[in-house]
C-alpha cells in the first residue's frame, strides 16, 4: 500500500525539505590554518576574481589558492542570509507544476574541517520547528565554483536529505531531495552586515 500524506504535511515537509537542504548545504565558517580570512565581505567581483595566475611563472602553490577559495567561501556564507525560492517536482506526467515558493535561511557558520569536508550550521524555521542544525557536507570545487554536496544524510526526527547547490558570486542554485520529495532551489546570498 502506498504511503499517503496530507496536503498540510506535504507543505510542511516540502518547506522543511528546501530549508534543510540549504541548511545542510550552507552555513560555513572556514578557518584555514595558514591563510587569514578576508577582513571585509566578499563582493561579487571579488568572488569571481581569479585567485591564482594561470601562467607557469606563478609562485603561488595550489594549496594556497585552495585556502584562499575556502576562506572566501566561508566569509561569504558565515552569518549570511540566503533568500530565494524553491520548487517541488510534479508527480506524474499530468500533474500541474506548482509555482516556486519563497524561502529564507540564516547561516550561522561554515567551518572547513579538511579536504572536502565542511560543517554547515544553519537555522531552520517552519511551522512549529525552530532549530539550529549542524550538518557535515562535502564542498566540491568546479574551478573557482563551490558546490555543496549532500548524499542521503539522515537527520534524526527529520528524514533523509540529498542536495547539490552551487554558488556563483552572490547567487546560488541547485537541487534538493527530502525522502520522496524533491525539487530545485535558487536565490541570493546577503552577507552579514558589518
Amino acid at each position: 500500500m502506498a504511503h499517503r500524506t496530507s496536503a498540510s504535511h506535504m507543505r510542511g515537509s516540502s518547506r522543511f525539505t528546501s530549508l534543510a537542504a540549504i541548511a545542510l548545504l550552507v552555513g560555513f565558517e572556514a578557518q584555514p590554518a595558514t591563510a587569514a580570512p578576508p577582513t571585509k565581505p566578499v563582493t561579487r567581483a571579488a568572488a569571481e576574481a581569479p585567485v591564482a595566475s594561470d601562467d607557469a611563472e606563478s609562485s603561488e602553490a595550489p594549496e594556497d589558492a585552495q585556502q584562499q577559495l575556502n576562506a572566501a567561501f566561508s566569509t561569504l556564507l558565515s552569518g549570511a542570509t540566503m533568500t530565494g525560492s524553491f520548487t517541488i517536482d510534479a508527480k506524474g506526467d499530468d500533474a500541474p507544476a506548482k509555482p516556486p515558493r519563497e524561502e529564507s535561511y540564516e547561516i550561522s557558520s561554515a567551518t572547513h574541517l579538511g579536504g572536502e569536508l565542511w560543517l554547515i550550521t544553519s537555522r531552520i524555521r517552519y511551522g512549529d520547528v525552530d532549530a539550529t542544525v549542524p550538518v557535515p557536507v562535502a564542498v566540491k570545487w568546479a574551478g573557482k565554483t563551490p558546490v555543496i554536496t549532500l548524499d542521503e544524510v539522515t537527520l534524526p526526527g527529520m528524514g533523509t536529505f540529498s542536495a547539490r547547490v552551487l554558488f556563483h558570486g552572490d547567487r546560488y542554485a541547485g537541487t534538493w531531495q527530502h525522502d520522496a520529495v524533491g525539487g530545485h532551489m535558487f536565490g541570493r546570498v546577503t552577507p552579514k552586515a558589518e
